[in-house]
């Protein structure tokens, strides 16, 4: 092996060290740059995701194409087997709720026992074992929950005396009592969020998670 040929199986080395080191120090001051955003920004950036995942399921969104509404029969309604889109009704974004909007599908539901497929939300967890509460979403994005969120998108699940469950990342089964409750979820005099009234409106006094 030649001298320049040594030099340079030295240089590689090197030159990669260097670049490394480079990368490193860039670090600090994008974490930093990270960490001078404002909350303001933070919370604006998630409504516009927010909005741009809805507007997508809503079709709007460019080059998407609309997602299939699942609504369930009449017969698998008396069943009790429901999905979300059973759920839906006529609100928008920080409206207030107002219970002549409720449909007669979501009032026929009210009282029977249902199972409704769908999302542990993780940040609503105070342990991962012997959980007797958690919120139930229909996907596994925390968007489902919280500001600019819809009131349909999410049902309370308060297990029965005595039932608990374990927390799973995957979706799950949840089989229960559905209840309209209009009041327990209500925010603080009635005013929330971008003036949302509500929380939620829906609660399934879980039996069994699976």
């Amino acid at each position: 092996m030649d001298a320049r040929q040594m030099l340079l199986n030295c240089r590689i080395p090197l030159m990669a060290m260097a670049g490394c080191l480079a990368v490193g120090a860039m670090l600090p001051a994008l974490c930093f740059a990270d960490d001078s955003q404002t909350q303001k920004e933070r919370t604006a950036t998630a409504r516009s995701i927010i909005e741009q995942r809805r507007a997508a399921m809503r079709g709007e969104a460019a080059g998407r194409e609309k997602v299939e509404i699942r609504k369930s029969s009449q017969a698998d309604l008396a069943k009790g087997d429901i999905t979300f889109d059973d759920l839906t009704f006529d609100i928008e974004k920080g409206e207030v709720f107002d219970e002549e909007k409720l449909t007669k599908e979501l009032k026929f539901l009210n009282g029977r026992n249902v199972r409704l497929r769908g999302y542990m939300l993780p940040s609503t967890l105070y342990k991962e074992t012997d959980i007797d509460k958690f919120v139930l979403v229909r996907d596994n994005q925390e968007c489902c929950f919280g500001p600019g969120a819809a009131l349909f998108d999410c049902v309370m699940i308060e297990m029965q005396p005595g039932r608990t469950t374990d927390f799973v990342p995957r979706p799950i089964m949840v089989e229960g009592k559905f209840v309209l409750d209009t009041e327990k979820y209500r925010y603080p005099g009635g005013k929330g969020p971008d003036g949302a009234s509500h929380m939620a409106v829906f609660r399934i006094e879980g039996l069994r998670v699976r």
